[in-house]
């Protein structure tokens, strides 16, 4: 069975997770406190960093690298098109949301209110939880314009681009740092992955001292 070194809110773990559910892969999930830097787990990813995925015998590590490694060697479904330019436009979809996405949101929401507590670095900066803040709106009305103009993110059909987005936002959802009444469309469009049974075990993470929302597992929220 493969097995998955994470930590249950980490985006990047999450991106991994859903692609490997989509896919029908079984999976044994360990929670790694990556940054102790236990000597077995800086083994196993010199650069100290989750997720790392032990499949088919392979330590592998960096979400995206993973993801394709998934997608290539376990083709069905698919979760990015064969068409050369569709391609693109996924994987400029999934480094918008793990670069641009992560730098300006997630890293000033998510790691300020929860990674500093939980890896005891002191208080959330208040300026970075506001400029995270501010940033998402941003994102959301750019997500809102791209789902007017296609059924998924980066087309006709769901992709890994859908799962790069979802794993972010899922995980600021879990802190209740998504205004969902901002766009219709999007709240739609986060319905029908939320929905997916890929999305089982991620609505199922629990993070003790941080309870999730009441309308986080809740399929019709």
């Amino acid at each position: 069975m493969a097995r998955l070194f994470h930590v249950p809110l980490s985006p990047f773990c999450r991106k991994v997770r859903l692609s490997l559910a989509e896919k029908k892969i079984e999976v044994e999930l360990v929670e790694e406190r990556y940054w102790e830097q236990d000597p077995d787990f800086m083994r196993r990813n010199p650069a100290g960093k989750v997720p790392v995925l032990r499949l088919d015998g392979i330590m592998m590590s960096e979400s995206t690298p993973i993801c394709e490694y998934i997608e290539e060697t376990r083709p069905e479904p698919s979760l990015l098109p064969t068409d050369p330019v569709q391609r693109l436009e996924v994987r400029r979809l999934v480094s918008w949301f793990d670069d641009k996405f992560h730098a300006e949101v997630t890293s000033k929401l998510l790691y300020e209110r929860v990674n500093k507590k939980v890896m005891k670095q002191g208080y959330p900066d208040s300026s970075n939880v506001k400029a995270g803040a501010k940033a998402i709106k941003y994102h959301l009305d750019y997500m809102a314009w791209l789902l007017d103009h296609r059924r998924w993110l980066a087309g006709d059909k769901m992709s890994l681009a859908d799962f790069a987005a979802a794993a972010h936002l899922s995980s600021l959802d879990y802190i209740s740092d998504v205004d969902w009444n901002r766009s219709e469309i999007v709240k739609d469009w986060y319905a029908k992955i939320k929905s997916r049974p890929a999305f089982r075990s991620i609505l199922a993470d629990q993070m003790p001292g941080f309870p999730p929302p009441a309308h986080y597992n809740n399929l019709d929220f």
